[in-house]
């Protein structure tokens, strides 16, 4: 089987409560043995701190992300530098801006968002970025501070928009969307881009496969993703597996899991 990695996992969500360790097993049987989990708010960060123990194969994120807006406070990325200080991150996130929701006050977002950027900068660390309906301005903060790295999880912007992205040095997240015929622009895109730049992600609990639509997302089905991406672009599953596996551990600083 495939050694695969799961770039983008909430695993720290309460819907996985009553399986969380079913949850894993299943993942480490489907050779997802890298698992990447970001933050949401300051509350998610113990919680991730303590699933991610030496060993485990499941690495920490921590960040504000833009939907929980409402739970944020400047104490709270004022207190960011300092938890990165005690507990080791492989980066900054979940941060971004998501300007779907109208409800969501667009300068607050930005607030954090430039905020949280500019500690990844001074800890040297990547970013995991979301961007809903707000690509266009991720890309141009991004591009005012040169020397950032990271990867925009669910990408689904345009094909200019990618390679403004590679341009930068920036990754994409591909997940359960392109495995949606409908989501011709998403594949055309996965189809020829450069794989360098290319990471898989569950994004679990949510945006299932197509296979799975409606139902609870888990790490496990990162394998329904590669066979997908791999059909796409032509390519045998082996050989985009260890391109993505590659991906995220150059992208997060790892090393290859023991064993």
């Amino acid at each position: 089987m495939n050694e695969l990695a799961d770039s983008h996992v909430h695993l720290d969500d309460r819907a996985f409560d009553d399986d969380r360790d079913e949850v894993v097993a299943r993942a480490m049987a489907a050779q997802v043995r890298t698992l990447v989990i970001p933050g949401v708010d300051i509350h998610s960060w113990p919680r991730i701190k303590t699933l991610c123990t030496p060993g485990s194969g499941l690495f920490a994120a921590y960040g504000l992300h833009p939907l929980f807006l409402d739970r944020h406070r400047e104490a709270h990325v004022a207190e960011l530098p300092s938890w990165l200080e005690d507990h080791p991150a492989v980066a900054v996130g979940e941060i971004g801006l998501d300007f779907h929701d109208p409800a969501l006050d667009p300068e607050r977002q930005r607030f954090f968002f430039r905020r949280q950027l500019d500690v990844a900068r001074e800890h040297r660390l990547p970013v995991i970025v979301h961007a809903r309906n707000a690509l266009e301005e991720v890309i141009q903060t991004l591009r005012r501070l040169p020397g950032l790295r990271g990867v925009v999880h669910s990408f689904s912007g345009s094909e200019q928009q990618a390679r403004q992205l590679w341009d930068m040095g920036f990754c994409v997240g591909i997940g359960g969307p392109v495995t949606y015929e409908r989501a011709q622009r998403l594949r055309r895109i996965v189809s020829g881009m450069p794989v360098e730049f290319l990471l898989l992600e569950s994004d679990a609990p949510d945006q299932p496969d197509a296979d799975h639509r409606g139902q609870r997302n888990e790490p496990a089905r990162l394998a329904g993703i590669l066979r997908c991406v791999a059909q796409l672009r032509g390519e045998t599953e082996a050989a985009v597996a260890a391109a993505t596996t590659a991906n995220v551990r150059r992208l997060f600083g790892l090393a290859p899991p023991a064993g």
